[in-house]
């Protein structure tokens, strides 16, 4: 059985629900890359996509009464590799979730794929599927650098893939990754230069961090130092802003009007229902918010989905957990919040956290008026020491 929890201060009244998003998590990966700390798991075998299919159909069929007459805005496949299921596959989940939720028309809908010859040759058959957004993960246009983080794909790859993706999908985003492994200002700005030039409508550019149970973490690489790291972020954000991307959230960076929507959900605190191993939700209903966590292992979700039972974790938020939540969140947007949006996404009075905000306000961490509610720069730069201040 679920491990259920139930906060008796949560003592929320929602007068009127979020946006709701649906992600599905597909947990395998060719390799295991040495940086990442996401629910992924090494190929071995047979992918079991029947199977798994049928666990994702399960697992939304017993998730429905949650969102009973809800719409469903986006949708999002991640991983894991996600482009490793065959365009078959990704049809017949969309075709399950099509038959189970009410889908607006103009529904967003992603998939994360990685370069490389039996992918990239996938994805007119996603296009076709319904998919009409490809997140591709480049990470690196060097090949050394690519050697150095695990990738699967070389250089070449990465070019065709992007060539590839845009002649499929006039909705693109690229993923890349600075601050690596013995890299150099130039090297850095001719990743972002090269990305540039394909013009993507979104770019993701992460900071290369050492996350536990990583084998960086376990044995760290030579990475910049946090100046040389810092004049590399500098470099990206002029480089994008000179391109007339808009740097719209932390690591995200957009041309004029196609930021993601799904991901704007997720910092806007809007609800988002996962399915699929390690699948995170959040739900609002009148009088609480829930999170809950899916099975990790895919062999144990798969069997828990199938009974019917996949949800290890499913803990009610509590009151004094909820701005942190928040704030977690909106303060990763460049332009803030309306206080109004608080309001109405936590049932609480922006007053239940004045004395926060004047701390952050006073440190220059945050800037507001009366209506919005924004991080200063200084505010985006030191974000960990701004969202302490809202911890409970």
């Amino acid at each position: 059985m679920a491990n259920i929890s139930f906060d008796p201060l949560t003592g929320v009244r929602l007068q009127a629900l979020p946006p709701l998003s649906l992600y599905v998590h597909i947990p395998w990966c060719i390799r295991k890359c040495p940086y990442c700390d996401f629910n992924s798991h090494e190929q071995k075998g047979g992918l079991q996509e029947a199977r798994y299919i049928d666990a994702l159909t399960s697992d939304l069929d017993y998730a429905l009464p949650n969102i009973w007459g809800r719409k469903v805005y986006s949708i999002f496949f991640g991983g894991g590799t996600p482009s490793l299921f065959s365009a078959e596959g990704i049809d017949r989940v969309l075709a399950n979730i099509r038959a189970r939720v009410s889908l607006d028309p103009d529904a967003e809908i992603t998939l994360e794929a990685n370069p490389g010859t039996f992918e990239f040759e996938k994805f007119r058959g996603f296009r076709a599927a319904g998919v009409n957004r490809l997140s591709i993960g480049i990470q690196s246009f060097n090949a050394a650098h690519l050697k150095a983080l695990g990738r699967v794909h070389d250089a070449d790859e990465a070019r065709r893939a992007v060539e590839i993706g845009l002649a499929h999908f006039d909705n693109l985003n690229l993923d890349l990754m600075f601050a690596l492994p013995n890299q150099t200002p130039a090297e850095c700005e001719a990743d972002v230069a090269t990305a540039i030039g394909f013009a993507p409508p979104h770019l993701s550019i992460y900071h290369l961090t050492l996350e536990p149970n990583t084998l960086f973490h376990r044995f760290p690489p030579a990475l910049p130092d946090d100046d040389l790291a810092a004049d590399m972020q500098q470099m990206i954000a002029g480089r994008t802003a000179a391109a007339r991307y808009g740097h719209y959230e932390t690591s995200a960076y957009a041309q004029p009007n196609r930021q993601s929507r799904h991901n704007l959900n997720y910092w806007r605190f809007g609800d988002y229902l996962g399915i699929g191993a390690g699948a995170h939700s959040k739900i609002s209903f009148p009088d609480r918010i829930v999170r809950q966590v899916r099975f990790k292992q895919p062999a144990q979700y798969m069997e828990a989905a199938l009974a019917g039972n996949a949800i290890q974790e499913d803990k009610v938020v509590g009151m004094k957990e909820l701005p942190f939540e928040f704030m977690l969140n909106a303060l990763r947007l460049a332009e803030g919040f309306d206080i109004g949006l608080f309001e109405e996404r936590t049932g609480l009075s922006i007053a239940n956290i004045r004395r926060q905000l004047d701390a952050a306000e006073s440190r220059g961490l945050v800037e507001r008026d009366l209506a919005r509610i924004r991080p200063t720069e200084q505010g985006r730069r030191f974000q960990n020491d701004l969202l302490e201040l809202f911890l409970p």
